[in-house]
């Protein structure tokens, strides 16, 4: 079942998300920024990129699950893209009610001619004609609850028993089933620019349906079309940002005219969010790892209008070096991490991750906040904040720090309490299941006024 040498079927909607899913399985590319690669290298009309998409995160979501159907079906080991065409195939037979079964059966056929041989081709023919003659098998056939609920919701088993033992079972299972939910399409105003009813209203003559966010006042969700392709977006007016992701600038309570650091700054989009709270007044600094990172904040400042953004490359640990201790009045630590609260943007962060990342990532984190800790102000605050749901990274890493500096004040920001959104040990925990946004952790620190 060897491949023949590559062939690109241009313009093919099932060939170009073929490549995208063997790219995100040879690789663990991520298959957001390959959605949009692709579909350029493939010239993919316009009207056929939502199909791309749904094929894509689809056979992404319920590999675990689509892997279960096929298993009775296989003998022996497959070629890695013979395997992600049947998962595809399959995933349009149980899951798109809208495409007949036999013509999802024929385009794998045609796929499997141009990139393999004729026994490849027979053997795709064969096993999708036989899943279509005999069904699939039950998951009720599985008698484990946690191996079921792994299966259903095609998250590994070890994830599963970890959320249950931080979550219990319910929250475990509405989360698992959230993650499988296609994403709102989100964005912030730019209030240092516009009001939030000034976009609303140039958005709608644009023709796009639109409406305010559930939690964030300045968040917008958009139902149609791209809102990035818009004259709102392209004058400034507005960012493209998930709602949680919005929580973390609220918690750090920004003045006009402040001194404020962003230690892991890349895309920009809390950078900017932070800058459009100033006023864009003050000064915010924006430091991420990846030098290649700071354009992209660079030009989503200035098609803000924002100029209090300052920018440099380094790790963020060894700021000491470049900033006196108390020089900042708030700083925010957005910190690396497991990114297990944006598994619906990012299907594949579910199958690549392990649990050794995760507690290898929570020294980092810690380092980070010590470093925090050294440069923010007495007075000043600081917020911890990842896009995970792991209590480990986060409410783990936010104890022990308090455990090392029991002189820090934990703040419960008024506006999380208002929300309904602070945990019971005040700190803020969305899930992917409570507003239908991404999964996303912050705490809010203080340091102590004076150190007598």
């Amino acid at each position: 079942m060897t491949a023949k040498k590559k062939i690109m079927m241009q313009g093919n909607v099932r060939d170009a998300a073929l490549s995208i899913l063997l790219e995100v399985s040879r690789n663990q590319a991520y298959s957001n920024l390959l959605l949009t690669r692709t579909m350029k290298t493939y010239a993919i009309r316009e009207q056929d990129k939502p199909l791309l998409t749904n094929l894509t995160y689809g056979t992404l979501q319920y590999r675990l699950t689509l892997d279960y159907y096929l298993a009775p079906f296989i003998k022996g080991k497959l070629d890695d893209w013979v395997r992600e065409l049947l998962r595809m195939s399959l995933y349009q037979i149980i899951y798109l009610t809208k495409i007949p079964p036999h013509a999802a059966v024929n385009e794998a056929v045609e796929i499997a001619k141009v990139r393999g041989h004729k026994g490849t081709t027979g053997f795709v023919n064969g096993v999708l004609r036989s899943v279509l003659r005999q069904g699939v098998r039950s998951l009720d056939e599985v008698t484990d609850e946690i191996t079921r609920l792994s299966l259903e919701t095609s998250h590994p088993e070890w994830l599963i028993r970890r959320w249950i033992d931080q979550y219990g079972l319910e929250v475990t299972s509405e989360m698992a089933r959230a993650n499988n939910e296609p994403p709102t399409n989100t964005a912030r105003v730019n209030i240092a620019q516009t009001t939030v009813e000034k976009a609303l209203h140039q958005l709608k003559s644009e023709g796009a349906k639109v409406e305010l966010g559930k939690v964030v006042p300045e968040a917008i969700y958009c139902h149609s079309g791209n809102v990035a392709k818009t004259y709102t977006y392209t004058k400034g007016w507005l960012t493209v940002q998930d709602e949680s992701s919005m929580l973390p600038v609220y918690a750090l309570d920004v003045h006009p005219g402040m001194k404020v650091l962003d230690m892991c700054a890349a895309p920009g989009g809390k950078t900017t969010q932070i800058a459009e709270h100033l006023e864009d007044t003050g000064e915010v600094h924006a430091h991420d790892l990846h030098e290649h990172k700071l354009q992209l904040i660079e030009e989503n400042a200035e098609r803000l209008g924002l100029k209090s953004i300052w920018t440099s490359s380094g790790d963020s640990r060894e700021l000491g070096y470049t900033y006196a201790p108390n020089t900042f009045d708030r700083i925010l630590v957005d910190a690396p991490c497991s990114g297990l609260g944006v598994i619906r943007r990012k299907p594949e962060i579910k199958y690549n991750k392990t649990e050794a990342d995760l507690e290898s990532l929570t020294k980092i984190q810690a380092e980070l906040l010590e470093t925090a800790w050294t440069l923010v102000k007495p007075g000043g605050k600081i917020v911890y904040s990842t896009c995970t749901i792991d209590k480990t990274e986060n409410d783990g890493v936010v104890l022990q720090f308090l455990e090392r500096h029991p002189e820090a004040l934990k703040l419960v920001p008024e506006f999380f309490e208002e929300a309904g959104l602070a945990t019971p040990n005040g700190m803020l925990q969305v899930l992917p299941q409570h507003f239908g946004s991404d999964g996303f952790f912050a705490a809010t620190l203080q340091k102590p006024a004076s150190n007598d």
